[in-house]
Protein backbone atom coordinates (compact mmCIF):
# COMPACT_ATOMS: atom_id res chain seq x y z
CA UNK A 1 0.00 0.00 0.00
CA UNK A 2 1.28 3.49 -0.80
CA UNK A 3 1.41 5.69 2.25
CA UNK A 4 0.34 9.60 1.97
CA UNK A 5 3.28 12.08 2.86
CA UNK A 6 3.04 14.44 5.68
CA UNK A 7 5.67 16.92 6.02
CA UNK A 8 6.81 18.19 9.23
CA UNK A 9 7.10 22.28 10.09
CA UNK A 10 9.14 23.29 12.63
CA UNK A 11 9.10 26.79 14.14
CA UNK A 12 10.96 26.21 17.29
CA UNK A 13 13.47 29.35 16.48
CA UNK A 14 10.51 31.40 15.56
CA UNK A 15 7.51 30.88 17.29
CA UNK A 16 8.97 29.14 19.43
CA UNK A 17 11.45 31.92 20.95
CA UNK A 18 8.36 34.00 21.32
CA UNK A 19 7.91 31.91 24.86
CA UNK A 20 7.98 34.48 27.82
CA UNK A 21 11.63 34.26 28.84
CA UNK A 22 13.35 32.98 26.20
CA UNK A 23 15.68 34.42 23.71
CA UNK A 24 18.10 32.20 21.64
CA UNK A 25 21.64 33.37 20.67
CA UNK A 26 22.80 33.17 17.10
CA UNK A 27 24.68 30.71 18.46
CA UNK A 28 21.81 28.41 20.08
CA UNK A 29 19.99 28.93 16.99
CA UNK A 30 22.54 27.07 15.13
CA UNK A 31 22.76 24.29 17.78
CA UNK A 32 18.23 23.78 17.55
CA UNK A 33 18.73 23.92 13.46
CA UNK A 34 21.70 20.85 13.49
CA UNK A 35 19.55 19.04 16.04
CA UNK A 36 15.72 19.48 14.17
CA UNK A 37 17.52 18.42 10.62
CA UNK A 38 19.32 15.45 12.40
CA UNK A 39 15.90 14.05 13.41
CA UNK A 40 14.41 14.85 9.97
CA UNK A 41 11.77 17.42 9.89
CA UNK A 42 11.22 18.87 6.49
CA UNK A 43 10.70 22.77 7.11
CA UNK A 44 12.90 24.79 9.63
CA UNK A 45 11.60 27.90 10.58
CA UNK A 46 14.12 30.25 11.29
CA UNK A 47 12.63 33.28 13.02
CA UNK A 48 11.68 36.72 11.14
CA UNK A 49 14.79 38.25 9.05
CA UNK A 50 15.25 41.91 10.34
CA UNK A 51 12.79 41.85 13.45
CA UNK A 52 15.67 41.62 15.59
CA UNK A 53 19.85 41.42 15.22
CA UNK A 54 20.01 37.99 16.44
CA UNK A 55 17.29 36.77 13.29
CA UNK A 56 19.29 38.80 11.14
CA UNK A 57 22.67 37.18 12.12
CA UNK A 58 21.26 33.82 11.93
CA UNK A 59 20.22 33.85 8.43
CA UNK A 60 23.14 35.89 7.43
CA UNK A 61 25.08 32.84 9.39
CA UNK A 62 22.49 30.74 5.96
CA UNK A 63 23.12 27.09 7.86
CA UNK A 64 22.96 23.96 5.57
CA UNK A 65 20.10 21.94 6.34
CA UNK A 66 18.35 19.16 4.31
CA UNK A 67 15.45 20.34 5.70
CA UNK A 68 14.02 23.08 3.76
CA UNK A 69 15.52 26.33 5.65
CA UNK A 70 12.23 29.04 5.63
CA UNK A 71 11.63 32.82 6.84
CA UNK A 72 8.87 34.30 7.94
CA UNK A 73 7.22 37.67 7.40
CA UNK A 74 3.96 39.04 6.83
CA UNK A 75 1.84 40.50 3.76
CA UNK A 76 2.41 43.28 2.40
CA UNK A 77 0.92 46.60 3.87
CA UNK A 78 -2.06 47.77 2.21
CA UNK A 79 -1.37 51.27 -0.04
CA UNK A 80 2.23 50.54 -1.38
CA UNK A 81 3.23 47.39 -3.30
CA UNK A 82 4.91 44.26 -2.79
CA UNK A 83 8.14 45.18 -4.60
CA UNK A 84 8.31 48.24 -2.06
CA UNK A 85 7.53 46.96 1.04
CA UNK A 86 10.48 47.15 3.38
CA UNK A 87 9.31 44.21 5.52
CA UNK A 88 8.14 41.75 3.04
CA UNK A 89 12.34 42.89 1.42
CA UNK A 90 13.60 41.89 4.75
CA UNK A 91 12.27 38.12 4.23
CA UNK A 92 12.92 38.02 1.01
CA UNK A 93 16.89 39.30 1.17
CA UNK A 94 17.24 36.16 4.01
CA UNK A 95 17.68 34.32 0.62
CA UNK A 96 16.35 31.46 2.10
CA UNK A 97 14.50 28.79 -0.39
CA UNK A 98 11.03 29.02 1.25
CA UNK A 99 9.42 31.95 2.53
CA UNK A 100 6.31 31.90 5.46
CA UNK A 101 4.05 34.97 5.32
CA UNK A 102 1.10 35.47 8.00
CA UNK A 103 -1.54 37.35 6.83
CA UNK A 104 -5.50 37.95 8.05
CA UNK A 105 -8.20 35.93 7.68
CA UNK A 106 -11.24 36.78 10.08
CA UNK A 107 -13.13 39.88 8.69
CA UNK A 108 -12.85 41.11 12.35
CA UNK A 109 -9.29 41.68 12.69
CA UNK A 110 -9.31 43.21 9.00
CA UNK A 111 -11.55 45.66 9.66
CA UNK A 112 -10.43 46.74 13.36
CA UNK A 113 -6.67 45.08 13.57
CA UNK A 114 -5.83 46.74 9.98
CA UNK A 115 -8.36 49.40 9.54
CA UNK A 116 -8.81 48.32 5.79
CA UNK A 117 -11.73 46.76 3.84
CA UNK A 118 -11.79 43.22 2.89
CA UNK A 119 -11.26 43.14 -0.64
CA UNK A 120 -7.85 45.08 0.12
CA UNK A 121 -6.89 42.58 2.78
CA UNK A 122 -7.20 39.82 0.12
CA UNK A 123 -5.18 41.94 -2.77
CA UNK A 124 -2.92 42.23 0.01
CA UNK A 125 -2.10 38.10 0.05
CA UNK A 126 -2.80 37.69 -3.39
CA UNK A 127 0.18 40.25 -4.41
CA UNK A 128 2.39 39.14 -1.80
CA UNK A 129 2.51 35.17 -2.46
CA UNK A 130 2.62 35.87 -5.89
CA UNK A 131 6.15 38.51 -5.70
CA UNK A 132 7.50 35.59 -3.36
CA UNK A 133 6.87 32.94 -6.09
CA UNK A 134 7.69 35.54 -9.07
CA UNK A 135 10.98 35.55 -7.21
CA UNK A 136 11.66 31.85 -6.99
CA UNK A 137 10.54 31.08 -3.55
CA UNK A 138 8.50 27.98 -2.32
CA UNK A 139 5.57 30.25 -0.68
CA UNK A 140 3.70 29.55 2.48
CA UNK A 141 0.57 31.32 3.77
CA UNK A 142 -0.06 31.12 7.59
CA UNK A 143 -4.01 31.83 8.00
CA UNK A 144 -4.12 34.12 11.31
CA UNK A 145 -6.97 33.18 13.55
CA UNK A 146 -8.43 31.09 10.95
CA UNK A 147 -10.52 28.91 12.80
CA UNK A 148 -12.16 32.15 14.71
CA UNK A 149 -12.68 33.41 11.80
CA UNK A 150 -14.45 30.68 9.69
CA UNK A 151 -16.54 30.52 12.47
CA UNK A 152 -17.77 34.23 12.12
CA UNK A 153 -17.82 34.51 8.32
CA UNK A 154 -16.80 31.41 6.42
CA UNK A 155 -16.82 32.53 3.18
CA UNK A 156 -14.33 35.17 3.71
CA UNK A 157 -12.10 32.85 5.60
CA UNK A 158 -11.96 30.48 2.59
CA UNK A 159 -11.46 33.10 0.00
CA UNK A 160 -8.33 33.99 1.73
CA UNK A 161 -6.85 30.90 1.36
CA UNK A 162 -8.31 30.83 -2.08
CA UNK A 163 -6.53 33.91 -2.80
CA UNK A 164 -3.18 32.53 -1.82
CA UNK A 165 -3.81 29.12 -3.42
CA UNK A 166 -4.10 30.66 -6.59
CA UNK A 167 -1.51 33.25 -6.23
CA UNK A 168 0.57 30.03 -6.42
CA UNK A 169 1.08 29.28 -2.76
CA UNK A 170 2.82 25.81 -2.01
CA UNK A 171 1.18 25.80 1.34
CA UNK A 172 -1.72 27.56 3.67
CA UNK A 173 -2.07 26.68 7.19
CA UNK A 174 -5.13 26.99 9.19
CA UNK A 175 -4.12 28.69 12.13
CA UNK A 176 -5.45 28.14 15.71
CA UNK A 177 -3.86 31.66 16.69
CA UNK A 178 -5.37 31.83 20.26
CA UNK A 179 -5.75 28.17 21.10
CA UNK A 180 -9.12 28.10 21.90
CA UNK A 181 -10.51 25.68 18.95
CA UNK A 182 -11.00 21.88 20.23
CA UNK A 183 -10.58 18.85 18.07
CA UNK A 184 -13.89 18.19 16.69
CA UNK A 185 -14.19 21.51 15.29
CA UNK A 186 -10.65 21.69 13.91
CA UNK A 187 -11.87 18.40 12.02
CA UNK A 188 -15.23 19.56 10.75
CA UNK A 189 -13.47 22.79 9.68
CA UNK A 190 -10.62 21.51 7.68
CA UNK A 191 -13.20 19.18 6.40
CA UNK A 192 -15.19 21.88 5.12
CA UNK A 193 -12.32 24.04 3.54
CA UNK A 194 -11.28 20.90 1.50
CA UNK A 195 -15.00 20.75 0.62
CA UNK A 196 -14.63 24.16 -0.73
CA UNK A 197 -11.76 23.34 -2.94
CA UNK A 198 -9.10 24.12 -1.29
CA UNK A 199 -6.74 20.75 -1.80
CA UNK A 200 -5.82 19.08 1.23
CA UNK A 201 -1.88 17.76 0.13
CA UNK A 202 -1.31 22.07 -0.02
CA UNK A 203 -2.74 22.36 3.41
CA UNK A 204 -1.34 22.83 6.44
CA UNK A 205 -2.21 22.83 10.20
CA UNK A 206 -1.07 25.41 13.13
CA UNK A 207 -2.22 24.81 16.69
CA UNK A 208 -1.83 26.64 20.20
CA UNK A 209 -2.05 24.97 23.35
CA UNK A 210 -4.35 27.18 25.34
CA UNK A 211 -7.05 24.13 26.17
CA UNK A 212 -4.33 21.34 26.43
CA UNK A 213 -5.54 20.21 22.60
CA UNK A 214 -2.86 21.16 20.55
CA UNK A 215 -1.77 18.05 19.75
CA UNK A 216 -4.81 16.49 19.06
CA UNK A 217 -6.25 19.51 17.33
CA UNK A 218 -3.20 19.17 14.95
CA UNK A 219 -4.02 15.16 14.46
CA UNK A 220 -7.65 15.94 14.13
CA UNK A 221 -6.92 18.49 11.04
CA UNK A 222 -4.67 15.42 9.71
CA UNK A 223 -7.46 13.00 10.20
CA UNK A 224 -9.86 15.14 7.89
CA UNK A 225 -7.26 15.71 4.93
CA UNK A 226 -4.42 18.25 6.00
CA UNK A 227 -1.28 17.08 5.18
CA UNK A 228 1.61 19.53 6.60
CA UNK A 229 1.92 19.89 11.09
CA UNK A 230 3.40 23.01 12.27
CA UNK A 231 4.85 22.41 15.88
CA UNK A 232 8.12 23.30 17.81
CA UNK A 233 10.12 21.06 20.04
CA UNK A 234 8.58 20.40 24.00
CA UNK A 235 5.69 22.67 22.96
CA UNK A 236 7.91 25.73 22.78
CA UNK A 237 5.24 28.48 21.95
CA UNK A 238 3.72 32.50 23.22
CA UNK A 239 1.63 31.41 26.26
CA UNK A 240 0.59 28.17 26.61
CA UNK A 241 2.93 27.08 23.79
CA UNK A 242 2.39 25.21 20.39
CA UNK A 243 1.64 21.39 19.37
CA UNK A 244 4.86 19.35 20.35
CA UNK A 245 6.11 17.92 17.63
CA UNK A 246 8.05 15.51 20.64
CA UNK A 247 4.42 14.38 20.79
CA UNK A 248 3.39 14.53 17.26
CA UNK A 249 6.73 12.99 15.30
CA UNK A 250 6.59 9.31 17.59
CA UNK A 251 2.49 9.21 16.98
CA UNK A 252 2.63 9.58 13.83
CA UNK A 253 5.44 6.68 13.53
CA UNK A 254 4.58 4.55 16.05
CA UNK A 255 0.82 4.17 16.06
CA UNK A 256 -1.11 2.02 13.67
CA UNK A 257 -3.82 4.74 12.86
CA UNK A 258 -1.34 6.59 11.33
CA UNK A 259 1.91 4.85 10.52
CA UNK A 260 -0.16 2.30 7.99
CA UNK A 261 -1.21 5.72 6.58
CA UNK A 262 1.41 8.61 6.13
CA UNK A 263 5.12 8.42 5.74
CA UNK A 264 7.25 11.43 6.96
CA UNK A 265 10.89 12.58 6.86
CA UNK A 266 11.47 11.11 10.01
CA UNK A 267 13.15 7.72 9.78
CA UNK A 268 12.50 5.31 13.06
CA UNK A 269 16.61 5.35 13.21
CA UNK A 270 16.21 8.77 13.43
CA UNK A 271 13.52 8.78 16.20
CA UNK A 272 16.02 6.70 18.67
CA UNK A 273 17.42 10.50 19.01
CA UNK A 274 14.03 12.10 19.91
CA UNK A 275 14.61 12.25 23.71
CA UNK A 276 18.19 13.47 23.00
CA UNK A 277 16.93 16.40 20.94
CA UNK A 278 14.12 17.45 23.75
CA UNK A 279 16.68 17.45 26.17
CA UNK A 280 19.33 19.60 23.64
CA UNK A 281 17.02 22.39 24.02
CA UNK A 282 15.54 21.77 27.93
CA UNK A 283 19.59 21.88 27.84
CA UNK A 284 19.84 25.39 26.03
CA UNK A 285 17.22 26.84 27.81
CA UNK A 286 18.48 26.09 31.30
CA UNK A 287 15.56 23.83 32.28
CA UNK A 288 14.96 21.02 33.82
CA UNK A 289 13.54 18.25 31.71
CA UNK A 290 9.37 17.62 32.04
CA UNK A 291 9.49 14.16 33.88
CA UNK A 292 6.04 13.57 33.16
CA UNK A 293 6.37 14.35 29.16
CA UNK A 294 4.75 12.24 27.05
CA UNK A 295 7.30 9.85 24.79
CA UNK A 296 10.63 11.30 26.45
CA UNK A 297 10.22 12.22 30.51
CA UNK A 298 12.20 10.22 33.06
CA UNK A 299 8.94 8.82 33.89
CA UNK A 300 7.05 8.41 30.65
CA UNK A 301 8.69 4.74 31.17
CA UNK A 302 8.74 4.40 34.92
CA UNK A 303 6.88 1.84 37.07
CA UNK A 304 6.66 1.71 40.59
CA UNK A 305 3.72 -0.59 41.59
CA UNK A 306 5.40 -3.91 42.26
CA UNK A 307 2.19 -5.14 40.51
CA UNK A 308 3.38 -3.27 37.48
CA UNK A 309 7.01 -4.22 37.89
CA UNK A 310 6.04 -7.56 37.97
CA UNK A 311 3.92 -7.61 34.81
CA UNK A 312 6.58 -5.78 32.72
CA UNK A 313 9.20 -8.71 33.66
CA UNK A 314 6.72 -11.05 31.92
CA UNK A 315 6.17 -8.71 29.04
CA UNK A 316 6.83 -5.08 28.78
CA UNK A 317 3.84 -4.51 26.48
CA UNK A 318 1.82 -5.11 29.90
CA UNK A 319 2.03 -1.77 30.75
CA UNK A 320 4.02 0.23 27.53
CA UNK A 321 2.55 1.54 25.01
CA UNK A 322 5.56 1.22 23.09
CA UNK A 323 9.49 -0.06 23.62
CA UNK A 324 11.07 2.94 24.86
CA UNK A 325 14.06 2.33 22.99
CA UNK A 326 12.31 3.44 19.72
CA UNK A 327 12.44 7.36 21.02
CA UNK A 328 15.49 6.67 22.52
CA UNK A 329 13.83 6.79 26.29
CA UNK A 330 14.69 3.78 28.37
CA UNK A 331 12.26 1.93 31.23
CA UNK A 332 12.67 2.54 34.85
CA UNK A 333 11.67 0.94 37.19
CA UNK A 334 11.94 3.01 40.61
CA UNK A 335 12.35 2.05 44.22
CA UNK A 336 11.10 3.00 47.15
CA UNK A 337 8.66 1.62 50.65
CA UNK A 338 5.84 0.44 47.94
CA UNK A 339 8.38 -2.02 46.04
CA UNK A 340 8.44 -5.71 45.82
CA UNK A 341 10.97 -7.95 44.76
CA UNK A 342 10.03 -8.18 41.13
CA UNK A 343 10.99 -4.33 41.21
CA UNK A 344 14.32 -4.68 42.97
CA UNK A 345 14.97 -7.78 40.94
CA UNK A 346 14.48 -5.43 37.56
CA UNK A 347 16.53 -3.05 39.27
CA UNK A 348 19.76 -4.58 39.96
CA UNK A 349 19.77 -5.93 36.73
CA UNK A 350 19.61 -2.81 35.18
CA UNK A 351 22.29 -1.53 37.20
CA UNK A 352 24.46 -4.46 36.16
CA UNK A 353 24.17 -5.98 39.24
CA UNK A 354 23.56 -10.09 38.94
CA UNK A 355 21.47 -11.54 42.13
CA UNK A 356 19.43 -14.66 42.05
CA UNK A 357 15.74 -14.82 43.44
CA UNK A 358 15.59 -16.19 46.50
CA UNK A 359 18.79 -14.53 47.78
CA UNK A 360 18.98 -13.45 51.36
CA UNK A 361 20.50 -9.96 49.74
CA UNK A 362 16.99 -8.93 48.31
CA UNK A 363 15.55 -8.75 51.88
CA UNK A 364 18.25 -7.05 53.16
CA UNK A 365 17.89 -4.38 50.60
CA UNK A 366 14.34 -3.63 50.44
CA UNK A 367 14.72 -3.86 54.81
CA UNK A 368 16.89 -1.23 54.34
CA UNK A 369 15.26 1.11 51.90
CA UNK A 370 11.96 1.06 53.74
CA UNK A 371 14.04 2.11 57.06
CA UNK A 372 15.87 4.57 54.76
CA UNK A 373 12.27 5.81 53.39
CA UNK A 374 11.00 6.47 56.98
CA UNK A 375 14.15 8.66 57.69
CA UNK A 376 12.72 10.75 54.70
CA UNK A 377 14.97 9.32 51.63
CA UNK A 378 13.42 9.04 48.66
CA UNK A 379 15.05 6.25 46.09
CA UNK A 380 11.62 6.31 43.74
CA UNK A 381 14.01 9.35 42.28
CA UNK A 382 17.10 8.67 43.19
CA UNK A 383 17.97 5.96 40.97
CA UNK A 384 21.60 6.47 42.09
CA UNK A 385 21.97 6.28 44.94
CA UNK A 386 19.24 3.11 45.32
CA UNK A 387 22.07 1.64 43.01
CA UNK A 388 24.98 2.66 45.52
CA UNK A 389 23.10 1.14 48.38
CA UNK A 390 22.34 -2.02 46.40
CA UNK A 391 25.84 -2.18 46.02
CA UNK A 392 27.05 -1.61 49.65
CA UNK A 393 24.43 -4.30 50.60
CA UNK A 394 25.99 -6.69 48.19
CA UNK A 395 29.50 -6.12 48.68
CA UNK A 396 29.98 -4.26 45.33
CA UNK A 397 30.80 -0.99 45.98
CA UNK A 398 34.57 0.00 45.57
CA UNK A 399 36.39 2.27 48.19
CA UNK A 400 37.37 5.21 46.38
CA UNK A 401 38.20 7.49 48.80
CA UNK A 402 37.35 8.60 52.54
CA UNK A 403 35.67 11.89 53.30
CA UNK A 404 38.01 13.01 56.19
CA UNK A 405 36.67 16.15 56.81
CA UNK A 406 34.56 19.34 55.38
CA UNK A 407 33.61 22.74 56.76
CA UNK A 408 31.63 25.57 54.99
CA UNK A 409 31.38 29.79 55.87
CA UNK A 410 29.56 32.25 54.74
CA UNK A 411 30.51 35.68 55.01
CA UNK A 412 29.06 39.02 54.76
CA UNK A 413 31.22 42.05 54.25
CA UNK A 414 31.83 44.94 52.06
CA UNK A 415 32.49 45.31 48.18
CA UNK A 416 34.65 47.47 46.68
CA UNK A 417 31.57 49.54 45.98
CA UNK A 418 30.61 49.78 49.46
CA UNK A 419 27.65 47.24 49.05
CA UNK A 420 27.25 43.98 52.07
CA UNK A 421 27.61 40.81 49.66
CA UNK A 422 27.93 37.27 50.57
CA UNK A 423 30.88 35.18 49.94
CA UNK A 424 30.88 31.54 50.42
CA UNK A 425 33.96 29.26 51.34
CA UNK A 426 34.09 25.14 51.53
CA UNK A 427 37.59 23.48 52.72
CA UNK A 428 37.09 19.20 52.16
CA UNK A 429 39.51 17.06 52.97
CA UNK A 430 39.55 13.61 51.46
CA UNK A 431 42.14 10.71 51.93
CA UNK A 432 42.97 8.61 48.71
CA UNK A 433 45.10 5.49 49.62
CA UNK A 434 47.54 6.64 51.62
CA UNK A 435 47.48 10.41 50.44
CA UNK A 436 45.03 13.44 52.10
CA UNK A 437 44.08 16.04 49.70
CA UNK A 438 42.64 19.10 51.05
CA UNK A 439 40.80 21.41 48.39
CA UNK A 440 39.43 25.21 48.95
CA UNK A 441 36.92 26.62 47.01
CA UNK A 442 35.10 30.03 46.93
CA UNK A 443 31.45 30.27 45.03
CA UNK A 444 31.27 33.49 42.98
CA UNK A 445 30.57 34.00 39.40
CA UNK A 446 32.26 35.69 37.15
CA UNK A 447 30.40 38.77 38.33
CA UNK A 448 31.00 38.51 42.14
CA UNK A 449 27.70 37.26 43.02
CA UNK A 450 27.94 34.50 45.78
CA UNK A 451 25.98 31.37 44.32
CA UNK A 452 25.68 29.73 47.78
CA UNK A 453 27.36 27.37 50.49
CA UNK A 454 26.30 24.36 48.35
CA UNK A 455 27.95 25.65 45.34
CA UNK A 456 30.82 26.28 46.77
CA UNK A 457 30.93 22.66 48.70
CA UNK A 458 30.72 20.96 45.13
CA UNK A 459 33.47 22.53 43.95
CA UNK A 460 35.81 22.00 46.50
CA UNK A 461 34.68 18.06 46.75
CA UNK A 462 35.30 17.62 42.93
CA UNK A 463 38.01 20.19 42.65
CA UNK A 464 41.00 17.56 43.34
CA UNK A 465 40.37 13.61 43.63
CA UNK A 466 43.66 13.13 42.08
CA UNK A 467 43.14 9.74 40.14
CA UNK A 468 39.82 9.77 39.89
CA UNK A 469 39.41 13.65 38.05
CA UNK A 470 39.19 12.49 34.99
CA UNK A 471 36.49 10.54 35.45
CA UNK A 472 34.70 13.80 36.73
CA UNK A 473 35.53 16.27 34.89
CA UNK A 474 32.53 16.33 32.26
CA UNK A 475 29.74 16.57 35.49
CA UNK A 476 28.02 19.00 35.95
CA UNK A 477 24.65 19.83 38.49
CA UNK A 478 21.98 20.37 36.61
CA UNK A 479 19.16 20.97 39.15
CA UNK A 480 18.82 21.02 43.12
CA UNK A 481 15.55 20.33 45.03
CA UNK A 482 14.96 20.73 48.94
CA UNK A 483 12.09 19.62 50.69
CA UNK A 484 11.23 19.85 54.35
CA UNK A 485 10.15 16.33 55.79
CA UNK A 486 8.31 15.77 58.96
CA UNK A 487 7.46 18.84 61.19
CA UNK A 488 8.70 20.72 64.41
CA UNK A 489 11.72 19.77 65.77
CA UNK A 490 12.37 16.58 64.12
CA UNK A 491 11.53 18.43 60.38
CA UNK A 492 14.64 16.75 58.38
CA UNK A 493 16.06 18.43 54.98
CA UNK A 494 15.85 16.18 52.04
CA UNK A 495 17.84 17.33 49.14
CA UNK A 496 17.55 15.29 45.36
CA UNK A 497 20.58 16.43 43.32
CA UNK A 498 20.47 15.80 39.33
CA UNK A 499 23.45 15.08 37.61
CA UNK A 500 24.84 15.33 34.09
CA UNK A 501 27.97 14.52 32.02
CA UNK A 502 28.89 15.49 28.23
CA UNK A 503 27.60 11.67 27.24
CA UNK A 504 24.30 12.58 27.34
CA UNK A 505 23.43 10.35 30.77
CA UNK A 506 21.84 12.13 33.92
CA UNK A 507 21.32 10.56 37.26
CA UNK A 508 19.63 11.66 40.60
CA UNK A 509 20.93 10.99 44.39
CA UNK A 510 19.48 11.56 47.32
CA UNK A 511 20.83 13.35 51.01
CA UNK A 512 18.75 13.43 54.33
CA UNK A 513 19.82 15.41 57.22
CA UNK A 514 18.30 18.17 59.52
CA UNK A 515 21.42 19.97 58.44
CA UNK A 516 20.92 20.96 54.73
CA UNK A 517 24.06 21.16 53.74
CA UNK A 518 24.97 18.20 55.12
CA UNK A 519 22.55 16.91 53.04
CA UNK A 520 23.66 17.91 49.99
CA UNK A 521 27.39 16.66 50.42
CA UNK A 522 25.65 13.10 50.80
CA UNK A 523 23.84 13.91 47.71
CA UNK A 524 26.61 15.29 46.08
CA UNK A 525 28.89 12.33 47.23
CA UNK A 526 26.87 9.93 45.92
CA UNK A 527 26.36 11.52 42.60
CA UNK A 528 30.38 11.59 42.06
CA UNK A 529 30.76 7.76 43.32
CA UNK A 530 28.25 6.39 40.28
CA UNK A 531 30.26 8.25 37.69
CA UNK A 532 33.08 6.39 39.12
CA UNK A 533 31.45 3.40 39.42
CA UNK A 534 29.35 3.77 35.70
CA UNK A 535 32.64 4.78 34.23
CA UNK A 536 34.55 1.61 35.40
CA UNK A 537 36.95 3.75 37.91
CA UNK A 538 39.37 1.24 39.93
CA UNK A 539 39.78 1.79 43.43
CA UNK A 540 43.22 2.54 44.43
Amino acid sequence: MTLERLYIYDTTLRDGQQTQGVQFSEAEKLIIARTLDDLGVDYIEGGWPGANPTDSAFFEAAPKTRATFTAFGMTKRAGRSAENDDVLAAVLNARTPAVCLVGKTHDFHVTTALGISLEENLENIRASIAYLVAQGREALFDAEHFFDGYKDNPAYAVDCLRAAIEAGARWVVLCDTNGGALPREVHDITAAVIAAGIPGERLGIHTHDDTGNAVANSLAAVDAGARQIQGTLNGLGERCGNANLVTLIPTLLLKPAYAERFETGVSREALKGLTRASRTLDDILNRVPMKQAAYVGASAFAHKAGLHASAILKDPATYEHIDPALVGNERIIPMSNQAGQSNLLRRLSEAGLKVEKGDPALGRILEEIKQREAQGYSYDTAQASFELLARRALGQMPRYFEVKRYKVTVERRKNKYDQMVSLSEAVVVVKIGDKKRLSVSESMDEHGNDRGPVNALANALAKDLGPYQRYIDDMQLVDFKVRITGGGTEAVTRVIIDSEDREGRRWSTVGVSPNIVDASFEALLDAIKWKLVRDGAKAQ
